[in-house]
């Protein structure tokens, strides 16, 4: 499964809309994606999203699509 994790580049800030950015990850479950991102990165985790067939087809589209692996 795909997941789309927003999250806050520095975790010593205060959160603010304007800096939220995202990566994706293949995950079996939301909490291993979470779990992921928490021990290999410094980041402010917001929200992990699972992507369905069709949301996932869309993010491919973005230029900016990359699997994130650690």
């Amino acid at each position: 499964m795909t997941f789309k994790v927003y999250y806050q580049p520095d975790a010593s800030r205060n959160p603010r809309r304007e800096n939220t950015k995202s990566l994706y990850i293949e995950a079996d479950s939301k909490a291993e994606a979470l779990l992921a991102v928490e021990h290999n990165t410094d980041y402010n985790i917001e929200y992990v999203e699972q992507l369905d067939d069709k949301a996932l087809a869309y993010e491919k589209k973005n230029a900016d699509f990359k699997l994130t692996t650690f």
